[in-house]
């Protein structure tokens, strides 16, 4: 009991500390994302597998957070081979608002988004409150490196699109459904600060693991006081919309682009079919 009590208050001071100074970071995260593709029976095994392939490729990413107490900026570290769009044999896998140019900002004392999405040519800069995310905190815990974390959760809903392909002279089907999903997080209070991965925040401190049922994101380093500083630059340039407005216009953009994608493949004679994620 008393070893417990002297973890207790040594984890309680060296929070205070942190607390009390100023101070920056950096945390890498890695990316993936789990993808059950329920195609149609047109499709054959070795389709499916390239589409499996393409798709876990595309989710497997790197991304950096740079932070200090109140505002943080995440962004994808940038590969060569960088892709939003992918084809191959009569297949077109779109991942929508995936640019690696793509710059979230978050400021949790103002309580404010900035994000700037490249998608489909057109550069857009989303302005908004953050979204609020009903924590529920337990008492669980487990290192993350050497980080001591505590289990958080909350339950949110999401669209689901399934699709199936159609003849020659048949245009393919698409049907979205709602369902429920659970958010787990890891944070650690070592690192005071309400900011985490992607658009999660709001914890007692960083978020080292974030998982939704379909996609992980695990922090594999955190830089405490870099030497070359942080870059928490807020991003500027862009149209400026809302998240429920930009969301209106990736739909109507997604379908445009599979009407078009639909009508060409008739046109050519193929029997190709879009993928779309993120949309």
């Amino acid at each position: 009991m008393r070893t417990q009590l002297t973890i207790t208050l040594f984890f309680s001071l060296m929070v205070s500390v942190m607390l009390a100074q100023d101070f920056t970071g950096i945390a890498t995260y890695k990316t993936q994302r789990k993808m059950e593709l329920q195609l149609d029976s047109t499709m054959n095994d070795a389709m499916q597998e390239q589409i499996q392939a393409m798709l876990k490729k595309q989710f497997q990413q790197e991304y950096t957070l740079e932070f200090d107490k109140n505002q943080g900026v995440y962004k994808r570290v940038q590969k060569l081979d960088d892709k939003s769009t992918m084809s191959s044999g009569g297949m077109q896998i779109v991942i929508a608002g995936s640019g690696s140019n793509n710059v979230r900002y978050s400021n949790v004392e103002e309580n404010r988004l900035a994000y700037k999405n490249e998608i489909f040519g057109k550069v857009f800069l989303i302005k908004d409150e953050l979204e609020e995310q009903q924590w529920v905190m337990t008492k669980e815990t487990k290192n993350i490196g050497e980080y001591l974390c505590f289990k958080a959760t909350y339950e949110d809903t999401r669209e689901v699109r399934s699709f199936s392909t159609g003849d020659e002279d048949e245009e393919g089907e698409e049907t979205v459904t709602e369902e429920a999903f659970t958010v787990t997080a890891w944070y650690t209070p070592q690192i005071p600060v309400k900011l985490g991965p992607d658009d999660y925040h709001g914890l007692p401190g960083l978020i080292l693991e974030v998982n939704d049922g379909t996609t992980t994101m695990l922090c594999s380093k955190v830089v405490l006081n870099p030497k070359d500083g942080v870059d928490l630059t807020e991003p500027k340039t862009g149209k400026v919309v809302t998240q429920e407005e930009f969301r209106e216009i990736m739909d109507a953009k997604m379908e445009e682009m599979n009407e078009q994608y639909q009508s060409d493949g008739r046109r050519n004679g193929q029997r190709g079919f879009q993928i779309r994620i993120g949309g």
